[in-house]
């Protein structure tokens, strides 16, 4: 997980994909934080993203760092409840960009983790590794 969450938390923004009605979509990410050994994510329950992993929780994320080659990690979207301290986290993070909440506690706020991840490693040159889980 540390090795994801590295991937995740050493670039700008990542890339999150749902489908909805066999479309696919793709918005940019940046919040990922770890928490009672899972990877927690956040959104907001007035998004798109929000409605299409309630709809279908199928999911797919991938993060480039650069030097690093690029991680692929898919599952299951599972809402759920977290600590003050990633409500508080995540707050600042999103309120840092731009976004308009009413505090750490505003029922928007809308977290989840994947759950049946797989997650691999990719390179340039073709080749790719599993990370355990």
């Amino acid at each position: 997980m540390d090795e994801i969450l590295a991937y995740l938390t050493h670039v700008p923004a990542w890339y999150l994909a749902t489908s909805e009605d066999g479309q696919p979509h793709v918005r940019p990410f940046s919040f990922a934080a770890k928490e009672d050994g899972k990877i927690w994510f956040v959104t907001a329950t007035y998004k798109d993203v929000y409605e299409e992993l309630v709809a279908n929780p199928k999911m797919e994320g991938c993060s480039w760092w650069v030097g690093h080659g690029w991680l692929v990690f898919s599952g299951e979207a599972v809402f759920g409840d977290v600590s003050e301290e990633m409500r508080v986290a995540a707050y600042e993070h999103l309120t840092g960009l731009g976004e308009d909440h009413d505090g750490p506690d505003d029922p928007r706020l809308a977290f989840f983790h994947v759950d049946h991840m797989r997650a691999r490693i990719d390179d340039i040159d073709g080749s790719h590794r599993q990370i355990e889980l």
